[in-house]
C-alpha cells in the first residue's frame, strides 16, 4: 500500500475544508463543544463568498461573544450590553451602503436588550441580527435567561424554572416575526453537518437580503448548547438540546420575504 504524500493530499481537488481568511488565527476562547465557533465560521464564510468583506461592519455586545472582534477579520465594533441593534441602526443610517450585522446571545438580545431588539425590528432597520440562543447566561455564571425552559435548572433557578413565579420562556423570534419591519426570520442550529449547511444557507439569504436592499430586518436565530452552563459533556449537551430545546424552539423559517410561513 502506497501512502500518499502531503503534496498529493492537499491538492485542490482533494481539499475538503479550508479556513476562510476572514477568521483570524487567534485561538477561540469558547468552551470546547460550544456552537459559537461554528457560527462565527459560517458567518465569515458567507461574507467572503458574497464578496462583502470590505463593506461589512459587525457589532458584538456583552456576553460570550464579546471578543468576536478578535476572531472575525472584518471591521467590528463593540456595543454596551443589549445595545447592539441601536448601534447597528446608527451605523447603517450613517453609511447606508455598508452591510451591518449584530451578533448577540439570548441574555443580551432577549433580556437587557429587549427594547432595542423589538424597536429595531419594528422600525424595519436594514440590518442582519444573528441571535445565539442557548437558554442561559453563559458568560456571567449560568443564570436563568428569558429563554430558559420550564423546569430547566440554572444558577439562579437551582430547582428549575418555575413558570408561575418566573413566567414562560420568551420566544423572541416568533415575536419579532409578527412585526411589519422584519423581512426574513428563521431559526437554525449548528450541532451537526446537516444543521450547519441549513444555518449557512439561512445566513447567506439574510446577508443577500441586505446586499439587495430588501426592506427590513433579517433575523437569524441559532439554537446552541452551553455544555459548561448546563453542566454536561458536549455530546450530552447536544442530545439534551435536541430532546428539550428543539421542541420548544422548533427549527425552520418563520417569515420569508416579509410573509409569515404558515
Amino acid at each position: 500500500m502506497t501512502i500518499p504524500s502531503l503534496e498529493e493530499i492537499i491538492k485542490p481537488e482533494n481539499l475538503v475544508y479550508e479556513k476562510t481568511d476572514l477568521m483570524t488565527d487567534k485561538a477561540l476562547s469558547y468552551c470546547p463543544g460550544c456552537g459559537h465557533g461554528t457560527a462565527h465560521r459560517i458567518i465569515m464564510e458567507v461574507i467572503e463568498e458574497l464578496g462583502l468583506e470590505e463593506d461589512t461592519i459587525g457589532i458584538a455586545p456583552v456576553g460570550c461573544s464579546v471578543l468576536a472582534y478578535e476572531f472575525m477579520n472584518i471591521d467590528m465594533t463593540q456595543a454596551a450590553h443589549g445595545r447592539a441593534p441601536a448601534v447597528a441602526t446608527g451605523i447603517k443610517r450613517c453609511w447606508p451602503d455598508k452591510i451591518v450585522f449584530t451578533y448577540q446571545g439570548d441574555g443580551d438580545l432577549a433580556a437587557i436588550g429587549t427594547a432595542e431588539t423589538i424597536h429595531a425590528c419594528n422600525r424595519g432597520e436594514q440590518i442582519v441580527i444573528v441571535f445565539i440562543n442557548n437558554g442561559i447566561y453563559g458568560m456571567t455564571g449560568g443564570q436563568m435567561a428569558p429563554t430558559t425552559l420550564p423546569g430547566m435548572k440554572s444558577s439562579t433557578s437551582p430547582y428549575g424554572r418555575d413558570v408561575e413565579m418566573m413566567g414562560n420562556p420568551l420566544k423572541i423570534t416568533e415575536l419579532v416575526a409578527q412585526l411589519p419591519g422584519t423581512f426574513f426570520v428563521t431559526r437554525q442550529a449548528v450541532h451537526t453537518p446537516a444543521a450547519v449547511r441549513k444555518a449557512k444557507k439561512a445566513l447567506k439569504k439574510a446577508f443577500e437580503n441586505q446586499k439587495d436592499k430588501k426592506p427590513g430586518v433579517s433575523f437569524v436565530e441559532i439554537v446552541s448548547n452551553c455544555n459548561s452552563g448546563w453542566k454536561m459533556t458536549p455530546v450530552d449537551a447536544n442530545k439534551w438540546m435536541e430532546e428539550n430545546m428543539f421542541p420548544y424552539y422548533p427549527m425552520g423559517d418563520i417569515k420569508v420575504d416579509g410573509q409569515l410561513v404558515k
